[in-house]
């Protein structure tokens, strides 16, 4: 009889994010484990293929990367996992018209718990590192295209991240992002 990995996939408060469980199986030499599959995943997809993989690595606990989106044409899906450390991974619906527009959900994502973020277009998205030396990977549906880039600031009131370190290093770009205002009306996806 042969054992497969498999996938949990388990709703969050925000419509269309999903935690993804990763389930290894593991004897006397490790573990195994599916780190993607296209099929057993194809309703999270939702007809989308996976274009590009990041690797990110951070070196200091405390350090924020994002809050990051692309706008349409280039809006993407994003599977997250941290395969080093640990990391508080948030998403922020900014879809415009839904019901939890501006509201955040965070996961502790680890090398140790096999936990990965599904995160649909229309959510910007970022990490703090819990730990020094922590590494995500995260699988998108469309190629980075620096003229659909932008994001939100961290710090923005209107959205009020609990970051739960100090924040210690943060992108120049990241931190000077403008604060939202009533023009901000999200993004259409």
């Amino acid at each position: 009889m042969c054992i497969v990995a498999r996938f949990e996939i388990l709703d969050t408060p925000l419509s269309g994010l999903k935690v993804i469980q990763r389930e290894p199986i593991g004897d006397f030499r490790g573990y195994f484990e599916r780190f993607f599959c296209q099929e057993e995943l194809q309703d999270v997809l939702a007809g989308s293929s996976i274009a590009q993989i990041n690797h990110s690595q951070t070196v200091k606990a405390g350090t924020v990367r994002g809050m990051h989106f692309q706008y349409s044409p280039h809006a993407e899906k994003k599977f997250v996992s941290c395969v080093k450390g640990e990391v508080f991974d948030v998403a922020v619906d900014i879809r415009r018209n839904s019901p939890t527009f501006l509201q955040w959900h965070a996961q502790i994502l680890s090398a140790h718990n096999y936990k990965m973020l599904s995160i649909p277009e229309g959510f910007a998205h970022g990490f703090q590192s819990l730990t020094k030396e922590s590494e995500i990977i995260y699988l998108c549906t469309a190629a980075y295209a620096p003229e659909s880039e932008s994001g939100l600031n961290p710090d923005d009131m209107a959205i009020e991240i609990g970051w739960p370190l100090e924040i210690v290093e943060i992108s120049e770009r990241d931190k000077t992002r403008p604060f939202l205002d009533e023009s901000f009306r999200g993004l259409v996806v």
